[in-house]
């Protein structure tokens, strides 16, 4: 199986289109998924499943994300894109996670929205990207103000954890904003 991939000094980043993932669901076993998709727990597997059965892309809404693999050794160390993106609005949600704390704060995620960002207003056509955080998560925040994204509010009851209704905080980018940096 052929990926397109962007590359950083340190990092891969395989594109994983919702084409992409069908494909990789429909056609190879549990352990290839997770081998192909850097899983390490059951429990993501089955979330990565779960999405798959209800479909990568439904009416006006589809998905772009990016596996991150760091060069070096090979590993998948995360993923970062976009999901929730609505082309006729030229606008998506980003969102980004790495696999476990020892790839933390070691400046991979800024190397690797540097690009995901750039591809978006450029090869998405994308007019808005929208992050929605924890207001508790300090990395995330000095993350999305490193890039210029302007906090916008407060979205109540915006995610159910544990059974329990939480607030998200709303960040946005847009294009102009982005190319004037």
């Amino acid at each position: 199986m052929t990926f397109e991939t962007i590359e950083t000094d340190r990092l891969i980043l395989q594109k994983m289109d919702s084409k992409t993932m069908n494909q990789i669901f429909e056609t190879k076993s549990e352990n290839e998924i997770k081998n192909i998709l850097g899983i390490t727990s059951e429990e993501e597997f089955a979330r990565h499943k779960k999405i798959y059965q209800y479909g990568y892309e439904s009416y006006n809404q589809k998905m772009m994300n990016f596996k991150i693999i760091h060069k070096q050794s090979s590993q998948v160390i995360g993923n970062c894109g976009f999901h929730t993106w609505n082309p006729q609005h030229c606008r998506a949600e980003i969102g980004y996670d790495l696999n476990s704390d020892e790839f933390k704060n070691k400046g991979y995620m800024k190397e690797t929205l540097k690009k995901v960002i750039e591809f978006g207003f450029r090869e998405m056509k994308l007019n808005r990207i929208e992050a929605l955080i924890d207001e508790n998560n300090t990395p995330s925040r000095k993350l999305l103000d490193h890039f210029g994204f302007t906090k916008e509010g407060i979205v109540r009851g915006h995610y159910l954890v544990d059974g329990i209704f939480e607030d998200s905080v709303l960040y946005s980018l847009l294009k102009y904003e982005y190319e004037r940096k």
